[in-house]
């Protein structure tokens, strides 16, 4: 049983209901400069400051997974800017999740949305330089064309430049993306040096996921107690979900913070009674079992659990065995760590086959233990989050799904003798321009 959605299948693009979208454009058409600028867009920027305040107060975080606060890493490169250092923005839409589309379906549908945000960012950091960085082809068009609609003074001399790289689940690691903008590989650095201390060409650099960029224009126009309307207070603002999973066509919402996984359900067509859990950040935050259906979608509550809401891709498992999606998963990290590190080479490699092996009804208990043990000791090593990524399925499957492990175990696994889950690419989804 392969979850991957089929070629051509349509993707929903929706809000959640009562959810004034900020993001989505409905309907999800391209937008034109003319549609942007007659909206709002591109308004000069006459207090940085002010805006600078307003990131802050409203509590923004990163968009791209790791959920930092945007006004930290403004404020750090922008004091390198004041020391004296020329700076530099990356808007970063690798979208290395299989199973996310929200930076693509941005790039290609709202290319404009995207262009603005970097402009400001720039303004708020004092960047003369700006890249948008990507591996999708249509996304790169679209920015492209964008680019040339804007006139030279609405971007405030700002040269804004599209590096393209093949996809991949390193490449969008922030120093991944700082290296290969700087003409190496998009693989990741050790780090420090972090990008907002030797980023791109050796600058102070700052690397931002292009959602996060994309929220700066409403934050502009709107100020920060309008942002923090939606959302929680530890989680403000409305973000982007790609969902998947379920026996249902692929989506993407816009839904505030804080809104019931239920209610997320309901959203997309499934019914609470065949969930039996849920592959949450696309494929870096692990498994949950059906304690997802008493969470909400915010990073605190999500925290308390173990586990995270990471870009904002969630698979929902009705009929599909968590070994098998776990086992898929964790083949993925094997065939696409950066081949750099040995511990995430080598540990990725046990983890896959060990979960391989319990999928395939080949494991031993001894097996499993030692998968147990991975998960635990390999965090943290490496130059990049895949191993954590890595461990974290690998652990949250045992700790989630002991009963489901242990049918494994002992060749009972209902779900896959009625046909096993198997994907190169889990859940991944295809995005579609509409036009």
């Amino acid at each position: 049983m392969n979850a991957t959605a089929p070629a051509g299948t349509a993707l929903t693009v929706a809000t959640a209901p009562g959810c004034t979208p900020r993001l989505l454009r409905l309907p999800a058409t391209v937008e034109t400069y003319s549609a942007y600028a007659t909206a709002g867009g591109y308004a000069p920027l006459d207090n940085v400051e002010t805006l600078l305040a307003d990131v802050e107060s409203s509590g923004l975080l990163g968009r791209g997974g790791a959920a930092f606060p945007l006004a930290v890493k403004l404020r750090t490169v922008r004091a390198a800017h004041i020391r004296g250092h020329d700076t530099v923005v990356l808007a970063n839409g690798e979208e290395g999740e299989p199973a996310s589309v929200k930076d693509r379906w941005l790039l290609r549908h709202r290319p404009h949305l995207v262009v603005d945000g970097v402009r400001l960012a720039a303004r708020l950091v004092g960047a003369q330089r700006a890249f948008v960085y990507v591996s999708d082809l249509d996304a790169a068009r679209a920015v492209d064309t964008a680019l040339s609609e804007v006139g030279f003074d609405t971007l405030g001399g700002l040269q804004i430049s599209i590096v393209t790289v093949e996809p991949g689940y390193v490449a969008g690691e922030e120093t991944a993306a700082v290296r290969a903008v700087n003409g190496g590989p998009a693989k990741p650095t050790d780090k420090p040096p972090r990008p907002f201390q030797h980023g791109v060409a050796g600058h102070p650099t700052l690397v931002s996921n292009v959602e996060t960029l994309a929220n700066l224009p409403y934050l502009q126009r709107n100020g920060a107690a309008a942002f923090r309307s939606a959302g929680t207070a530890g989680s403000p603002g409305t973000f982007l979900m790609t969902v998947t999973g379920g026996g249902r066509p692929p989506a993407l919402y816009e839904v505030p913070h804080g809104m019931a996984f239920t209610d997320l359900l309901d959203l997309h067509g499934i019914s609470p009674d065949s969930v039996q859990g849920a592959l949450m950040g696309g494929y870096f935050a692990g498994l949950l079992n059906r304690d997802v259906l008493g969470t909400t979608l915010d990073h605190e509550t999500f925290r308390e659990l173990g586990c995270g809401l990471g870009c904002g891709a969630v698979a929902i498992l009705t009929d599909d065995c968590p070994v098998a999606v776990a086992a898929s998963v964790l083949a993925y990290f094997d065939r696409e760590n950066a081949g750099q590190c040995g511990s995430c080479f080598n540990g990725t490699a046990a983890m896959a086959a060990a979960a391989g092996a319990l999928r395939d009804g080949a494991a031993t208990a001894e097996d499993v233990a030692r998968l147990e043990r991975w998960s635990v000791v390999l965090r943290g090593r490496g130059a990049c989050a895949t191993l954590d990524g890595a461990a974290n399925v690998a652990g949250s499957l045992l700790k989630h799904f002991p009963a489901i492990v242990e049918q494994h175990l002992a060749g009972a696994c209902d779900p896959c003798g009625a046909g096993r889950f198997s994907a190169q690419r889990p859940y991944e989804v295809e995005a579609v321009t509409q036009t």
